[in-house]
């Protein structure tokens, strides 16, 4: 007898399943909550952690796996458990040194004593990275320390930069081929921005882990920008929401509704296997 044939969806968050207002739709939620208690096989991939990521996601309390920070974790959505983690080595520990030494002053996210903690010093950092941090005041990842040699500490998976051109690049440049490197400029602050994971960090790889993970044989993904053409690539099949950037919907098998629409929930509702 052959195996059951089982499909892995896959969509990208902001853009394509989140409408534009950040939040998910009560009618993407009751959609997509109905097909994976009927055996769907859902998951969805953002650059959020996993705290920010529940709550515009709020409503979509279906068990299942979630990849977060670009593909850094894989988590049950229910109950907050890793599945599948990437750190960086000992060799983080250079980078920040690198760092300290041209005043670079990062927020450092870590698993500390078990528990997960974005570090920053708030006499240190600079005024980019303290509109950053104020927006998430009260956050209960938070964690103020006094001095870099602090930001050393717990098992380090991401490290974020905000900064002068002149300063960033040089580090980037250093960098870029030895960890996964995304080196842009903020579309409405105009601010630089430098953010550094562990070089297996990607979504498309950790696609590729939980597809092995669950035993599936097929993957259909969802996106909207260019930073999911790596997503498209690990796929079977790829479709572009309307509102998609243009390079994504050539390499797409079609182009849906857009993410205002609930185009992802939609074709599922017409297309997926429960």
């Amino acid at each position: 007898m052959n195996e059951e044939h089982k499909t892995l969806y896959v969509s990208d968050l902001d853009g394509t399943l989140l409408l534009s207002t950040e939040r998910i739709s009560e009618y993407s939620c009751r959609v997509i909550n109905d097909l994976t208690s009927r055996g769907m096989i859902f998951s969805y991939a953002t650059a959020r952690s996993l705290v920010t990521a529940r709550k515009v996601t709020e409503g979509l309390d279906a068990k299942i796996p979630i990849i977060a920070y670009n593909g850094g974790f894989i988590f049950d959505n229910a109950t907050g458990e890793i599945l599948d983690s990437i750190y960086f080595g000992e060799d983080v520990l250079i980078l920040l040194d690198d760092l300290f030494s041209m005043g670079i002053c990062p927020i450092v996210y870590a698993f500390i004593d078990g528990i997960e903690k974005f570090s920053y010093a708030p006499d240190l950092i600079n005024h980019q990275t303290r509109k950053f941090t104020d927006l998430r005041q009260g956050d209960i990842r938070t964690n103020l320390v006094r001095s870099t040699e602090d930001l050393k500490k717990g098992d380090i998976f991401y490290v974020m930069c905000s900064d002068e051109d002149t300063k960033l690049a040089p580090i980037y440049e250093k960098y870029k081929d030895t960890y996964h490197c995304v080196y842009q400029v903020d579309m409405y602050t105009k601010e630089w921005w430098l953010e550094i994971m562990p070089k297996d960090t990607s979504k498309a790889n950790a696609i590729k882990r939980l597809k092995s993970m669950l035993g599936c044989d097929k993957v259909i993904a969802f996106g909207d920008g260019r930073n999911d053409i790596d997503l498209f690539e690990v796929a079977d099949e790829g479709y572009a929401v309307a509102n998609a950037d243009p390079d994504l919907k050539k390499r797409a098998k079609d182009v849906i509704l857009s993410n205002d629409e609930d185009g992802v929930a939609k074709w599922l509702e017409e297309n997926a296997e429960v």
